[in-house]
């Protein structure tokens, strides 16, 4: 494969959105657009999919100003899928696609599954012998992926979640009559958002229980654990992760199996309100079921500074790495914390090691009953909240990005 390599490029966003997945779509596009190497700039309509039916963004007919404010517009601003590659048909048709645009750079953002759409591509391309380097870019708040130290999205949810606890602790303590609230937050079988609620006891406004994927969920215990300190403080505040399980591996919520996305994921939720009923029922005592939903993942006016700095660094270092040579890898960071202070650095994954895998919180990272996290995790979070977004704002309100979307022509 030649180092010097001319041709257009492609950018998509896939999976969830997060409050600076855009700031990642800043670093490709801006990056991109400056590249000698690169003659055209398209961005696909809802991933992958765009790809497959040929809707794509001419990335260079925008306003330099507009792409800059997707450095603090949340959500996925192309548009995003949850779509797995379906074999050779599929990977025919993007092939087709990347000749009639002469796309040889194909950046892809988004998670575990994402990553699993880049190294599928890649290989294909690899084996027929068209040349496009590929890399992917790495986002999702559940900071699940393998490979890497944390996840752009991660750092401005656990924010949005530390903060949003803390206020929540202070409306729960407001009557004499004593309140249970049980907050549900996102987290299929990794509780790294979850965990994050631990960082509003630094605001003196902990929860007192946190409930994660990673430790099989007993409800018996956690009914004993919610009565005792209902008992002993006439409150009690519980964070559970949506994806918390049975020993024999069914879910607490009430997951329906038939609503499920392209790679087979059921759709969580009804969680809080299912613990909140059983509380109820056993105490008698006042509960509030509580689901963030989907504010945790574009809550922008929360956003954490160093979160969206690395998000466009992790797309910006893509395009850098693939004009230099580099294909079938991921973006990923690697930190260093021997000098004392938080300290973070590119480097390169490959895709193979990085799709469909889960990085989960290690078990050392949680007590040992169970129901909190430690010191480490403390550690660990704590450098990935820092900052505060300084947005644009107009009459008051956050002004986002508005793109023209011009299409794109071969």
């Amino acid at each position: 494969m030649s180092k010097n390599l001319t041709g257009a490029c492609v950018f998509g966003q896939s999976g969830g959105p997060t409050s600076v997945i855009n700031a990642s779509a800043y670093g490709v596009i801006r990056a991109a657009l400056d590249a000698p190497e690169i003659t055209n700039v398209y961005g696909a309509a809802h991933g992958i999919t765009g790809v497959l039916n040929d809707k794509l963004f001419d990335l260079g007919q925008e306003d330099a100003s507009e792409l800059a404010l997707l450095m603090n517009t949340p959500s996925s601003e192309l548009g995003s899928c949850r779509y797995k590659i379906n074999g050779g048909k599929d990977l025919g048709r993007i092939l087709e696609i990347f000749r009639k645009y002469d796309i040889r750079y194909f950046f892809y953002n988004g998670g575990n599954d994402s990553m699993d759409t880049c190294s599928k591509v890649s290989d294909y391309l690899e084996k027929t012998g068209y040349e496009c380097r590929v890399i992917g870019v790495p986002k999702t708040i559940d900071n699940d992926l393998v490979g890497t130290d944390h996840c752009p999205g991660f750092g401005s949810a656990a924010k949005f979640i530390a903060t949003t606890v803390a206020e929540i602790y202070k409306d729960s303590i407001v009557y004499d009559t004593g309140t249970i609230t049980v907050v549900e937050i996102m987290g299929r079988h990794a509780g790294w958002l979850t965990g994050a609620s631990a960082l509003a006891e630094l605001s003196g406004t902990p929860p007192d229980f946190i409930y994660m994927p990673e430790i099989p969920f007993d409800m018996g215990y956690f009914l004993h654990n919610v009565e005792a300190v209902f008992e002993a403080k006439n409150n009690c505040l519980v964070a559970v992760s949506e994806g918390i399980c049975y020993p024999g591996g069914g879910f607490v919520s009430e997951a329906k199996a038939s609503n499920t996305d392209g790679f087979g994921h059921e759709q969580l939720g009804g969680l809080a309100a299912t613990l909140a009923n059983v509380i109820r029922q056993r105490t008698g005592a006042k509960v509030r079921g509580i689901e963030l939903s989907l504010l945790q993942r574009c809550g922008a006016h929360l956003a954490s500074q160093t979160d969206i700095d690395e998000a466009w660094l992790a797309g910006k270092s893509a395009v850098e790495a693939a004009v230099s040579g580099e294909t079938g890898k991921m973006v990923a960071f690697l930190r260093d914390d021997s000098c004392g202070a938080y300290n973070c650095g590119i480097v390169f994954q490959p895709l193979s090691i990085c799709a469909n895998a889960e990085k989960r919180v290690p078990r050392e990272w949680i007590n040992e009953t169970g129901n909190y996290v430690t010191q480490e995790f403390f550690d660990y979070v704590l450098p990935l909240i820092q900052g505060e977004n300084s947005r644009t704002v107009e009459n008051g309100l956050p002004r986002f990005a508005k793109l023209k979307k011009v299409p794109a022509r071969a």
